[in-house]
């Protein structure tokens, strides 16, 4: 185990002691048969956190998912086709000319990657436009990740470019991972839909809503909070966290029913405290809208998800493979520091 071995002899303060104990207290709730949630804000598919967030589901390490729209997309993308895209490391460097020439290399430029146009946009387009047209037509209505979990799960392998091993959304669709997708109007084919629905070859009624998508995330968290509960993992800020860690409150102020609280929480973001900011707020602030209680183990790593997510997750699935050993040396670490 030399990932959770590192962690546990090299990360003693600041941010490095903030993700050893989040490492430590994630593997405690698993190892007595607790589940975690995870939300992922920002463009952390196009940075192909799949790498280990793929293994980690297929490893039941991680048993639900609230995403934005653009990294439930952006997942699809990195699978069909992973090979047209480009980077650009030097892009601190870019000029605004630089960057119209990648416009016009049909390139749609984070950061230091790029989505092609053609490859992926326009791709899926032909894939999926089609099967909203036919829910129209025979008046179906599903969430919107569900067309794309029928969607990456009817894809042809001879037609992956990038590695299936490594795409979440595939590994979730085979899993049928319970997710919700707030806010998906915010993403490319979000905006996609909206034309469609605009020249009315598909209705807006085929996707539901994200008022649905709560009231299906309350029996959703009844049934991963039963026993030793479950967890609350957050990369970024944003709706996609905020959306699903407010069905606690939801069950309890306006269902007016029993609900246990969220069993741990953990956030991964470079956002700052500073005045009305939710990204950036202490998980104390969570303690006065009942999302959270004073025993709930809070950890806040202030630092890059792109670095520490997949650091965790890999230590985790050495974990996973050998329980009996990983709490052991927990154990050890723990007991060293006192």
């Amino acid at each position: 185990m030399p990932i959770l071995d590192f962690v546990s002899s090299n990360y003693m303060n600041f941010n490095a002691r903030a993700t050893r104990d989040a490492l430590f207290a994630y593997w405690d709730l698993m190892h007595s048969g607790g589940k975690m949630y995870w939300a992922v804000a920002g463009a952390m598919s196009s940075a192909q956190l799949g790498i280990t967030l793929a293994p980690a589901i297929r490893a039941g390490l991680v048993h639900g998912l609230s995403v934005t729209g653009a990294n439930l997309e952006e997942s699809l993308f990195r699978l069909v086709a992973h090979q047209s895209y480009k980077d650009f490391p030097e892009y601190r460097y870019f000029t605004k000319k630089d960057d119209t020439k990648i416009l016009k290399q049909r390139m749609r430029r984070v950061t230091d990657t790029s989505i092609p146009e053609d490859e992926a946009f326009r791709a899926v387009e032909k894939i999926l436009v089609p099967m909203w047209k036919r829910a129209t037509k025979n008046g179906d209505r599903r969430f919107w990740h569900e067309y794309f979990y029928e969607l990456v799960l009817t894809i042809n392998p001879k037609d992956y470019e990038g590695n299936p091993d490594d795409c979440w959304l595939l590994a979730a669709a085979k899993a049928r991972l319970p997710i919700v997708v707030p806010g998906h109007e915010d993403s490319t084919f979000g905006n996609i839909f909206a034309s469609h629905v605009k020249f009315a070859e598909c209705s807006a009624n085929i996707v539901k809503s994200g008022i649905e998508y709560m009231a299906q995330l309350y029996d959703d968290y009844a049934l991963l909070s039963k026993g030793k509960g479950v967890g609350f993992f957050q990369i970024g800020g944003g709706i996609a966290g905020d959306f699903p860690i407010c069905v606690v409150p939801s069950i309890k102020y306006d269902l007016q029913q029993k609900a246990k609280p969220w069993a741990y929480f953990c956030q991964i973001s470079d956002s700052t405290t500073s005045y009305g900011s939710y990204s950036g707020a202490t998980p104390n602030e969570k303690i006065t809208w009942d999302k959270l209680t004073e025993k709930t183990p809070m950890f806040v790593i202030e630092s890059d998800a792109t670095i520490v997510a997949p650091l965790i997750l890999s230590a985790l699935l050495e974990c996973k493979a050998n329980p009996i050993a990983a709490s052991a040396m927990i154990k050890a670490s723990r007991a060293s520091r006192r």
